[in-house]
């Protein structure tokens, strides 16, 4: 972006899309991608290119119900996107924005706020958590067809005491290696907050899973791992010792069973009070520089 046109204002975004139809979060050539739409949807109203960064990107077929990306615009693209109205420069963006999506024909993005914040703010750096669900149908379940574009089926029957009893043993600081597709140059290192399994009134299998962040295919290859825990395949504590045996420097860690993308909903992302987000940032950022922090 031009920095002749006056300083810049950064913008938080909220937001939430069905991964359907989505070659997941990130800009790629020739393939439709949330990232790819927000991004034309903003140049279209702003006038020239504005790039975006984002909690946590999510893969293709993943959901996400609350998102949260920052952007920067300058005074002039403000003044022109608020124009003779009374309203702020972020409501006048998620105005703007909702009808260049629906002209480019993106019904299955939403825009929930748009906010002006400190420049201090970073949507991916200053996050302390991000949480998912996943939800699961077995024999037990009732599957209400409005849900099933976000609910995987298992044919098997699943004990879900049994599966949160080894959730609750892989909670805490780890190495999640036997849980994640390693980048190069990153850590699979992770806190995990909560970890829940329970049934809901229909009883569908929700996992409901908080960390500072999770590394590629964490969530997934988790639920998978209590899966093989729900159906008696493994015993509780096999997650857990798999963990063990990565922190001890094995190598010998099987395969991963990677779940179906479209039962993973992206739910919330945290932040602390704004009087924190600089040092937040600073200090996540002196850690992960090089990852992506996503599933």
């Amino acid at each position: 972006m031009s920095q002749t046109e006056g300083s810049r204002r950064r913008v938080r975004l909220d937001l939430g899309y069905r991964g359907t139809d989505f070659h997941g979060w990130a800009r790629q050539p020739e393939a439709r991608t949330v990232q790819g739409l927000i991004e034309a949807g903003l140049e279209t109203i702003c006038g020239t290119p504005v790039r975006t960064v984002v909690a946590g990107r999510t893969d293709a077929g993943v959901h996400a119900r609350r998102q949260v990306v920052h952007l920067d615009i300058t005074d002039a693209i403000a003044a022109r996107l608020i124009g003779r109205s009374a309203r702020t420069a972020g409501d006048a963006l998620a105005a703007r924005l909702r009808g260049a999506l629906r002209h480019l024909g993106a019904d299955d993005i939403v825009i929930h706020a748009a906010a002006e914040v400190d420049a201090a703010f970073d949507a991916r750096f200053a996050a302390v958590s991000r949480r998912y669900t996943y939800r699961i149908a077995d024999p037990y379940s009732f599957l209400d067809p409005l849900a099933a574009g976000h609910t995987t089926v298992s044919k098997e029957a699943l004990d879900a005491a049994a599966m949160h009893t080894a959730a609750q043993e892989i909670l805490g600081l780890h190495d999640f290696l036997p849980f994640c597709k390693p980048r190069p140059e990153s850590t699979t290192i992770r806190t995990l907050l909560d970890c829940t399994v329970t049934r809901d009134d229909e009883d569908i299998i929700v996992i409901d899973l908080r960390a500072d962040a999770f590394c590629h295919h964490m969530v997934r290859a988790l639920v998978g791992g209590l899966m093989k825990v729900g159906t008696g395949a493994w015993p509780a504590t096999r997650p857990a010792e798999l963990i063990a045996r990565a922190e001890e420097g094995s190598t010998d860690l099987g395969p991963m069973f990677v779940t179906p993308a479209h039962g993973l909903v992206m739910e919330h992302v945290e932040y602390p009070p704004p009087r924190e987000w600089q040092a937040r940032a600073e200090r996540t950022r002196a850690r992960r520089d090089t990852e992506p922090v996503a599933d």
